[in-house]
């Protein structure tokens, strides 16, 4: 229920800003008006537009095929808790896979980022830790890839991107938001960590 909520309000912001009912440039990440003129609600509010229909579709699919499962997991891990614990693993998600950039480019006025990506990958990865054999499809492989084995992968391919900064691409938030969402579950309860090596037969 509530990654269905998370879907419809970042479609509707999306949307909106889209035909110039809300305004985009006012909600985006720009480290510069953060970091020198204070406004902090970027830091959240960007999460929730997106530059085209393409990339709302791709994190809105991601979120729906990913979110569901992680709300069940919360709630068998935290029970009447995993709620609240799953709005906060998202919303916080958004804030820590950006603070690389704020304080990358705070001094770059033109630095500018929008998209759902850093928390879509914190819940990403919050599955990948409660059931890590679960098979996950990339575009153009007809095969799914052992959660155990893209995780890795994809870090590396995100910490190799963001280093390059040859793309349109918010790597660095890809990276730190699937860290943080690997991390977030294991400090609210350790235990969580010895049934990720018990799914891994270790």
């Amino acid at each position: 229920m509530v990654t269905l909520i998370l879907i419809i309000v970042t479609s509707v912001v999306s949307f909106l800003c889209f035909n110039g009912r809300l305004n985009f440039h006012a909600l985006k990440f720009n480290a510069y008006e953060v970091w020198h003129r204070k406004q902090w609600h970027r830091l959240l509010t960007y999460g929730f537009v997106h530059g085209s229909w393409g990339h709302l579709l791709f994190n809105m699919l991601t979120l729906y095929f990913f979110g569901t499962v992680v709300e069940q997991y919360f709630a068998a891990a935290f029970g009447s808790s995993g709620t609240v614990l799953y709005v906060v693993i998202y919303v916080t998600a958004l804030l820590v896979s950006t603070l690389g950039d704020l304080f990358k480019f705070r001094n770059d006025l033109n630095y500018s980022a929008v998209g759902a990506s850093g928390a879509v990958s914190a819940v990403l990865f919050a599955s990948i830790l409660f059931e890590p054999r679960m098979g996950i499809y990339i575009f153009f492989i007809p095969i799914p890839i052992p959660g155990y084995i893209f995780a890795p992968l994809y870090l590396l391919y995100c910490w190799y991107m963001a280093r390059r900064n040859i793309d349109n691409i918010g790597h660095s938030a890809h990276f730190w938001g699937a860290v943080y969402g690997f991390l977030f579950p294991l400090v609210c309860r350790p235990d969580i960590f010895s049934h990720f090596l018990s799914q891994l037969g270790l």
